[in-house]
């Protein structure tokens, strides 16, 4: 029996005097890809970097493979195994493909994720890796910063927004990638809007709407049309 990874209990987020995330619970046990959806202002991202220590929650409490992490710093979190993946992709401008791999492996656990590794997973990045971050296309972006964040050998990936602003052929690659890790037993917790992606690649699927968990289930028991009814608030059941 897979056991418990992550486990976030009633959880409270706040940007100032606005609550972006409303007593949130979810467990995610280890090799899953849980799929996280929801409209923009949902607090999907919010509640992902509250889980990396990116973000300080109001209340609620956060644990990990059986240790609460809820007051650990983020960069203490990197080193036990939680590595996001940041809407935005955050690397090295100036640094190239794999400078920016090879940054993130000293702040992470030893593993078997290096940066052969990476290119075996990611191959689109082979022939880039002496390529400034900067010129690159933004699905070549993607995979690095998801590259950089496998170098920390993480038990917990964390991303946040995988296709937002990519072209559908790059989003075609940075997912057959994303099968890879899946393959693999990488636990996964996804950010994605477009909810075609998100079933295909999850294994369970949550839902939140104005901060709140309305929907939760297994990819392959939940129609589209719930999910699409959860996502903009139109299921009668909503709690």
């Amino acid at each position: 029996m897979s056991r418990t990874l992550l486990s976030v209990e009633r959880i409270d987020a706040r940007h100032g005097l606005l609550q972006a995330v409303r007593e949130v619970s979810l467990t995610v046990v280890e090799g899953e890809t849980l799929a996280l959806v929801g409209a923009n202002g949902a607090g999907k991202t919010t509640l992902l970097r509250t889980i990396a220590g990116a973000h300080r929650p109001a209340g609620g409490r956060i644990v990990f493979d059986g240790e609460d992490v809820t007051h650990v710093p983020a960069h203490r979190r990197v080193r036990i195994g939680i590595a996001l993946v940041p809407e935005g992709r955050k690397l090295f401008p100036e640094l190239t493909v794999e400078e920016n791999l090879r940054v993130a492996a000293a702040a992470g656990r030893p593993g078997c994720w290096t940066v052969d590794a990476v290119l075996e997973a990611f191959p689109l990045l082979q022939p880039l890796r002496r390529k400034r971050a900067a010129s690159l296309s933004g699905g070549e972006q993607q995979a690095t910063a998801i590259g950089r964040a496998l170098m920390t050998n993480p038990r917990l990936l964390l991303l946040d927004e995988v296709s937002l602003g990519l072209a559908p052929v790059a989003v075609e690659g940075v997912y057959r990638s994303l099968a890879t890790l899946v393959e693999t037993g990488t636990t996964i917790v996804l950010v994605e809007q477009d909810l075609g992606r998100a079933l295909g690649v999850a294994s369970r699927v949550v839902c939140m709407l104005e901060g709140r968990l309305v929907l939760e289930g297994r990819a392959g028991e939940l129609s589209r049309e719930q999910v699409t009814e959860a996502y903009f608030g139109l299921e009668a059941g909503a709690r």
